[in-house]
């Protein structure tokens, strides 16, 4: 597996060794995610097989915060067990590699 890792702007706001991958997103565990730069918001929605997300805003400090930009599954269903706690991103928002 390879070493994947999220930026916002060239800053690291995770990484690791050890990802899951579900529907071409990387989902990072709790461990990997540099938890100074992640607020959680209010926002959810429902995925009909993995259940209900939530949503963090990531802030690097820039002056300029991206709201909802990872998200969660806090109990996902049964289906989606392999990646309870784990967070994702969106593409448009933080860079991902892999």
């Amino acid at each position: 597996m390879a070493h994947a890792t999220a930026t916002v702007n060239g800053v690291i706001i995770a990484e690791t060794d050890d990802y899951e991958t579900v529907e071409g997103n990387i989902y990072f565990p709790p461990a990997a995610i540099k938890q100074e730069y992640f607020t959680p918001t209010d926002t959810h929605t429902v995925c009909g097989w993995k259940g209900t997300a939530s949503y963090y805003t990531v802030d690097i400090g820039d002056g300029n915060p991206l709201s909802d930009a990872a998200w969660y599954y806090p109990e996902p269903m049964d289906a989606a067990a392999n990646i309870k706690g784990y967070i994702a991103f969106y593409a448009n928002k933080v860079d991902i590699s892999a």
